[in-house]
Protein backbone atom coordinates (compact mmCIF):
# COMPACT_ATOMS: atom_id res chain seq x y z
CA UNK A 1 0.00 0.00 0.00
CA UNK A 2 2.89 2.20 0.91
CA UNK A 3 4.56 1.72 -2.50
CA UNK A 4 1.10 2.48 -4.15
CA UNK A 5 0.60 5.98 -2.53
CA UNK A 6 4.41 6.75 -3.37
CA UNK A 7 3.90 6.06 -6.80
CA UNK A 8 0.61 8.02 -6.75
CA UNK A 9 2.19 11.13 -5.34
CA UNK A 10 5.20 10.68 -7.99
CA UNK A 11 2.72 10.27 -10.71
CA UNK A 12 1.07 14.04 -9.96
CA UNK A 13 3.95 15.57 -8.64
CA UNK A 14 5.48 18.53 -10.74
CA UNK A 15 8.54 18.35 -9.06
CA UNK A 16 11.39 15.29 -9.89
CA UNK A 17 11.61 11.66 -8.62
CA UNK A 18 15.04 12.53 -7.18
CA UNK A 19 13.30 15.61 -4.95
CA UNK A 20 11.26 12.74 -3.25
CA UNK A 21 14.72 10.93 -2.74
CA UNK A 22 16.87 13.78 -1.59
CA UNK A 23 13.86 15.20 1.08
CA UNK A 24 13.60 12.00 2.87
CA UNK A 25 17.43 11.17 3.24
CA UNK A 26 17.34 15.24 4.60
CA UNK A 27 14.84 14.25 6.47
CA UNK A 28 17.04 11.21 8.24
CA UNK A 29 19.65 13.55 8.56
CA UNK A 30 17.92 16.49 10.75
CA UNK A 31 16.87 13.76 13.07
CA UNK A 32 19.21 11.59 13.63
CA UNK A 33 21.12 15.21 14.38
CA UNK A 34 18.34 16.01 16.65
CA UNK A 35 18.71 12.66 18.70
CA UNK A 36 22.14 13.20 18.91
CA UNK A 37 21.99 16.33 20.21
CA UNK A 38 19.07 15.44 23.00
CA UNK A 39 16.36 17.43 21.11
CA UNK A 40 12.55 16.58 21.69
CA UNK A 41 14.58 13.29 23.01
CA UNK A 42 10.41 12.25 24.20
CA UNK A 43 9.63 12.19 20.33
CA UNK A 44 12.41 11.33 18.04
CA UNK A 45 13.34 8.00 18.61
CA UNK A 46 15.14 5.21 15.94
CA UNK A 47 11.56 3.57 15.50
CA UNK A 48 10.71 7.38 14.75
CA UNK A 49 13.51 8.09 12.65
CA UNK A 50 12.53 5.04 10.83
CA UNK A 51 9.08 6.54 10.26
CA UNK A 52 9.71 9.90 9.47
CA UNK A 53 12.16 8.44 6.87
CA UNK A 54 9.29 6.04 4.99
CA UNK A 55 6.44 8.42 5.25
CA UNK A 56 8.53 11.58 3.72
CA UNK A 57 8.02 10.86 -0.01
CA UNK A 58 4.12 11.20 0.65
CA UNK A 59 4.74 14.97 1.93
CA UNK A 60 2.61 16.02 -1.38
CA UNK A 61 0.42 13.32 -2.51
CA UNK A 62 -2.23 15.81 -2.04
CA UNK A 63 -1.39 17.29 -5.27
CA UNK A 64 -3.41 14.39 -6.53
CA UNK A 65 -6.42 16.81 -6.19
CA UNK A 66 -4.82 20.14 -8.04
CA UNK A 67 -5.58 20.67 -11.47
CA UNK A 68 -3.21 20.58 -14.06
CA UNK A 69 -3.72 24.20 -15.04
CA UNK A 70 -2.13 25.08 -11.49
CA UNK A 71 0.07 22.10 -10.76
CA UNK A 72 1.75 22.69 -14.33
CA UNK A 73 1.90 26.66 -14.45
CA UNK A 74 5.23 27.80 -15.37
CA UNK A 75 4.58 31.47 -13.76
CA UNK A 76 3.27 32.79 -10.92
CA UNK A 77 -0.49 31.88 -9.76
CA UNK A 78 -2.22 34.10 -9.22
CA UNK A 79 -4.44 34.60 -5.97
CA UNK A 80 -7.24 32.26 -6.80
CA UNK A 81 -4.88 29.89 -8.08
CA UNK A 82 -2.47 30.26 -5.00
CA UNK A 83 -5.59 29.37 -2.51
CA UNK A 84 -6.09 25.83 -4.88
CA UNK A 85 -2.57 25.12 -4.31
CA UNK A 86 -2.75 25.74 -0.66
CA UNK A 87 -5.61 22.77 -0.09
CA UNK A 88 -2.91 19.85 -1.50
CA UNK A 89 -2.11 19.74 2.51
CA UNK A 90 -5.41 19.07 3.51
CA UNK A 91 -6.32 16.78 0.84
CA UNK A 92 -3.10 15.20 1.10
CA UNK A 93 -4.31 14.38 4.64
CA UNK A 94 -7.64 13.30 3.92
CA UNK A 95 -6.28 11.05 1.31
CA UNK A 96 -3.36 8.94 4.01
CA UNK A 97 -6.49 8.91 6.81
CA UNK A 98 -8.64 7.05 4.39
CA UNK A 99 -5.58 4.29 4.10
CA UNK A 100 -5.02 4.44 7.68
CA UNK A 101 -8.34 3.54 9.46
CA UNK A 102 -7.29 0.46 10.16
CA UNK A 103 -4.21 0.43 11.94
CA UNK A 104 -3.20 2.35 15.45
CA UNK A 105 -3.01 6.32 14.71
CA UNK A 106 0.10 6.77 16.73
CA UNK A 107 2.35 4.00 15.65
CA UNK A 108 2.29 3.67 11.52
CA UNK A 109 4.38 4.96 8.42
CA UNK A 110 0.98 6.32 7.26
CA UNK A 111 0.09 8.46 10.60
CA UNK A 112 3.24 10.07 10.62
CA UNK A 113 2.90 10.75 6.90
CA UNK A 114 -0.47 12.20 7.63
CA UNK A 115 1.28 14.98 9.97
CA UNK A 116 3.83 15.64 7.28
CA UNK A 117 1.25 16.26 4.58
CA UNK A 118 -1.26 18.42 6.77
CA UNK A 119 1.82 20.55 8.34
CA UNK A 120 4.63 20.65 6.03
CA UNK A 121 3.34 24.19 5.12
CA UNK A 122 2.80 25.21 9.17
CA UNK A 123 5.21 28.35 10.06
CA UNK A 124 6.81 28.17 13.50
CA UNK A 125 5.28 32.12 13.64
CA UNK A 126 1.98 31.02 13.07
CA UNK A 127 1.98 32.66 9.59
CA UNK A 128 1.70 29.44 7.41
CA UNK A 129 -1.20 27.19 6.11
CA UNK A 130 -3.60 25.75 6.22
CA UNK A 131 -4.20 26.26 9.70
CA UNK A 132 -2.13 28.74 11.11
CA UNK A 133 -0.69 26.98 14.03
CA UNK A 134 1.90 27.95 16.14
CA UNK A 135 5.60 26.68 17.61
CA UNK A 136 4.86 22.99 18.69
CA UNK A 137 1.54 22.99 17.95
CA UNK A 138 2.58 22.02 14.45
CA UNK A 139 3.72 18.32 14.36
CA UNK A 140 7.70 17.84 14.67
CA UNK A 141 7.40 15.38 11.84
CA UNK A 142 6.38 18.26 9.42
CA UNK A 143 8.62 20.97 11.44
CA UNK A 144 11.21 18.76 10.20
CA UNK A 145 9.98 18.01 6.81
CA UNK A 146 9.39 21.96 6.07
CA UNK A 147 13.43 22.87 6.13
CA UNK A 148 14.11 19.94 4.13
CA UNK A 149 11.02 20.55 1.48
CA UNK A 150 12.40 24.27 1.56
CA UNK A 151 16.50 23.71 1.55
CA UNK A 152 15.61 21.32 -1.38
CA UNK A 153 13.78 23.20 -3.80
CA UNK A 154 16.01 26.45 -3.21
CA UNK A 155 19.03 24.30 -4.63
CA UNK A 156 16.62 23.03 -7.31
CA UNK A 157 16.36 24.62 -10.84
CA UNK A 158 12.28 24.89 -11.93
CA UNK A 159 10.68 26.32 -14.70
CA UNK A 160 9.61 29.29 -12.23
CA UNK A 161 13.14 29.89 -10.97
CA UNK A 162 17.09 29.79 -10.94
CA UNK A 163 18.83 27.36 -9.03
CA UNK A 164 20.56 28.67 -5.79
CA UNK A 165 23.89 27.47 -4.55
CA UNK A 166 24.14 25.35 -1.10
CA UNK A 167 25.20 28.23 0.53
CA UNK A 168 22.85 30.82 -0.78
CA UNK A 169 20.34 28.10 0.59
CA UNK A 170 21.72 27.81 3.80
CA UNK A 171 21.46 31.48 4.73
CA UNK A 172 18.19 31.47 3.63
CA UNK A 173 17.26 28.74 6.15
CA UNK A 174 18.98 30.72 8.82
CA UNK A 175 17.37 33.92 8.20
CA UNK A 176 14.09 32.19 8.78
CA UNK A 177 15.15 30.25 12.32
CA UNK A 178 12.25 31.47 14.65
CA UNK A 179 10.21 32.57 11.83
CA UNK A 180 9.31 30.14 9.16
CA UNK A 181 11.19 27.24 11.26
CA UNK A 182 11.67 26.00 14.70
CA UNK A 183 15.31 26.88 15.83
CA UNK A 184 16.01 24.20 17.53
CA UNK A 185 15.43 21.95 14.16
CA UNK A 186 17.66 24.77 12.29
CA UNK A 187 20.91 24.43 14.40
CA UNK A 188 19.86 20.81 14.05
CA UNK A 189 20.03 21.36 10.20
CA UNK A 190 23.24 23.66 10.60
CA UNK A 191 25.14 21.13 12.15
CA UNK A 192 24.41 18.30 9.59
CA UNK A 193 25.10 20.17 6.65
CA UNK A 194 27.89 18.30 5.90
CA UNK A 195 25.94 15.10 5.48
CA UNK A 196 22.93 17.66 3.63
CA UNK A 197 25.19 18.90 1.13
CA UNK A 198 26.66 15.24 0.41
CA UNK A 199 22.70 14.04 -0.10
CA UNK A 200 21.78 17.12 -2.30
CA UNK A 201 25.10 16.25 -4.81
CA UNK A 202 25.01 12.52 -4.75
CA UNK A 203 21.14 12.73 -6.12
CA UNK A 204 21.21 15.94 -7.56
CA UNK A 205 19.04 15.89 -10.67
CA UNK A 206 20.46 15.01 -14.29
Amino acid sequence: MLSCLKALSLARDNETGNHVIRTQHYVKVIATQLLVMGKYSDEITEKKIDLLFRAAPLHDIGKIGIPDSILLKSHKLDEEEWATMKTHTTIGESVLSASNLKFEYKKTVISTAIEIAGGHHENWDGTGYPRGLVGNAIPLAARIMSIADVYDALISKRVYKEQWTHDQAVQEIISMRGTKFDPVIVDAFIAALDSIHEIAQQYHDA
